[in-house]
């Protein structure tokens, strides 16, 4: 995975500086409450006046303002800035002792230049503050940019990630995480140098309610992504596989960070939702390549059936694609309405022999072995009672001899073709060919 650092480094750091300015500032303190009292024990308007006078000449927003005193009611004339400096001043003149009231009549100053000379007095200042902080900016600069550079070459270890995760997108997201996570650590260090831990306090916690609100939004996204992390851990299915997931069957062509994409039998795609299939049952067909067919024959309720599953069984031993090991079953499974009926199965190996083909061929090689001994596999019938005359009865086929071993099926002329269908198998190998598409399966890794 490619980083590009310097250009991430550099957003980073501009807006390191632009958040650590308002930190730097010096916040002025906020006015004590409580009446300012004045010298001597009795106030007189002089007093009243000159104390007024005396705090307003210390403070340079209040330094145009006017007082005059008479019988304990201070009216302010002259000029300020703003209209927050003559709310200030009425407020300070109030608080005066023996002060009964307090006539504003302060006007704003609307002169350009001298409206212009506090603004650049402001920027110098400020300028002047960061000059002061240099030191101190260049100390959280060096510390930031020696963190992130660390989580910058511990990221582009690959052998170290290809070593600790199952597979390469694991990998690319552990390299990834470890990167960010140092960014994150750098910023934090480098505003807590700055004593801006107020602000980062307030940061990380805007981040939290929008990383909720993400969160909820888009819910089914996120619980994709986690998915498709835990199924290339724990890898359930290799690409090419025979699998049936939530009733859907296909081969796997590939896993996505969104959805695993199928291939049906009947060449369709098919994408299924990662969060469904990390919770769905799945059955992997190509796990262990012997696998198990079977099926049922009905049989005349009037004939041997320990004879006929003899003879099936027989038939299916005989057969060159079934497995002696584990060999053929065959079984009385129920007696039915109008027959009794049979269960056949036999194993055969996935890689030398098609599924279905091979059962096919078993349930021909069985029906044709049954009927070749003398047994009648009937279709389904019903016993109808006519009352008042009587109905003569069918004659019955006899019933085999079992004196000697069962009747060995008649040999087919040319043997049944039973190889493996390869096309699905080959089409979503050129599938994974053709495109460049990420997948996050291992065809080596293994399985769960």
């Amino acid at each position: 995975m490619t980083v590009a650092l310097p250009r991430f480094i550099a957003s980073c750091l501009l807006a390191l500086l632009l958040l650590a300015a308002p930190a730097l500032a010096q916040e002025p303190p906020a006015e004590p409450d409580g009446e300012i009292v004045t010298e001597g024990e009795a106030p007189e308007d002089a007093a009243i006046a000159q104390r007024i006078r005396a705090i307003f000449s210390q403070i340079e927003s209040l330094a145009g303002v006017e007082v005059s005193v008479t019988a304990g009611v201070v009216t302010l004339t002259g000029e300020t800035l703003t209209a927050e400096a003559a709310q200030r001043a009425e407020a300070l003149a109030g608080r005066v002792e023996g002060v009964v009231t307090v006539e504003n009549r302060i006007a704003r100053d609307v002169d350009v230049s001298t409206r212009i000379a506090p603004a650049f007095g402001e920027l110098e200042a400020q300028v002047e503050g960061v000059v002061r902080s240099a030191p101190l900016l260049a100390l959280a600069l060096a510390v930031f940019l020696a963190i992130a550079f660390a989580g910058w070459l511990l990221s582009r270890w690959s052998a170290l990630w290809q070593r600790l995760a199952p597979n390469r997108f694991v990998a690319d997201l552990l390299a990834t995480s470890v990167l960010t996570l140092s960014l994150v650590l750098g910023v934090i260090s480098a505003l807590s140098l700055l004593d801006a831990t107020a602000f980062l306090g307030a940061l990380l916690g805007a981040a939290g309610v929008i990383g909720l609100a993400v969160g909820f939004a888009d819910k089914d996204t996120i619980e994709n992504y986690i998915a498709s992390i835990l199924l290339s851990v724990r890898q359930p299915f290799r690409p090419n596989d025979h699998v049936v997931i939530d009733g859907h069957e296909g081969r796997v062509i590939r896993l996505t960070s969104r959805a695993t994409i199928l291939m049906t039998l009947q060449g369709n795609h098919l994408r299924i939702p990662n969060a469904a299939v990390f919770k769905a049952v799945i059955l992997n067909y190509t796990r262990n390549p012997e696998r198990r067919f079977e099926f049922r024959v009905g049989l005349d309720p009037d004939q041997d059936a320990l004879a006929a599953i003899e003879t099936g069984a027989a038939a299916l031993q005989a057969l060159d694609f079934t497995l002696a090991d584990p060999g053929p079953l065959a079984i009385i499974e129920e007696v039915g309405e109008s027959t009794v009926n049979l269960f056949f199965a036999a194993w055969i190996d996935q890689e030398a022999a098609d599924f279905a083909k091979s059962r096919s061929a078993a349930i021909a090689a069985v029906k044709a072995a049954l009927e070749a001994a003398g047994f009648v596999l009937p279709d389904p019938t019903y016993r109808i009672a006519i009352e008042g005359e009587a109905v003569p009865a069918l004659p019955a086929a006899p019933p085999p001899a079992r004196d000697g071993p069962a009747a060995a099926p008649a040999a087919p002329a040319q043997p049944p073709d039973t190889t493996p269908d390869t096309a699905i198998a080959r089409r979503v190998e050129e599938e994974r060919r053709e495109e460049a598409a990420p997948d996050l399966l291992s065809p080596g890794a293994p399985t769960e």
